[in-house]
């Protein structure tokens, strides 16, 4: 799995102009599904995210969690985190197949679920208007590459 995972002050989706998912303080996910990804390599992935310790704490050192900043999480299903780049135009048979990937992108979401996240999403595979306002900016980038 890749993840791009910043660090907002808020974010939204939107599909057809609608808002289907908005998030005040937390992580905007990015997430891509791998061919070799797994139910496993999705919940250690939910781990490390919901753990990643990007919030500052009361001496502006980056110490704190999602839970102690009291966070949220809007994931938008990405396949373009796995283009190939090596011609203009980018080839995505790296990515999942869709019917290996949705139902990995939902269990990676009941994984932060179940640790107490509020989890607001996209649409997998619709065409999506994603907003963000950047919380530093800070962004990490995870990519499991079938492990963890």
């Amino acid at each position: 799995m890749r993840a791009v995972v910043t660090r907002v002050k808020s974010a939204s989706v939107r599909i057809a102009g609608e808002t289907v998912g908005a998030i005040a303080s937390g992580y905007l996910i990015l997430l891509g599904v791998g061919p070799e990804d797994t139910p496993e390599t999705a919940r250690k992935l939910s781990e490390k995210i919901c753990n990643l310790r990007v919030f500052e704490d009361e001496n502006g050192k980056m110490n704190r969690n999602l839970a102690q900043a009291g966070g949220s999480l809007l994931v938008v299903s990405q396949f373009t985190l796995y283009a190939d780049t090596s011609s203009r135009r980018p080839g995505f048979s790296r990515a999942a197949k869709p019917e290996i990937a949705e139902p990995l992108y939902e269990y990676f979401m009941d994984c932060c679920r179940e640790k107490g996240f509020r989890v607001e999403h996209g649409e997998f595979g619709a065409e999506m208007d994603v907003e963000s306002v950047n919380d530093g900016p800070v962004t990490i980038l995870f990519d499991t590459d079938g492990k963890l």
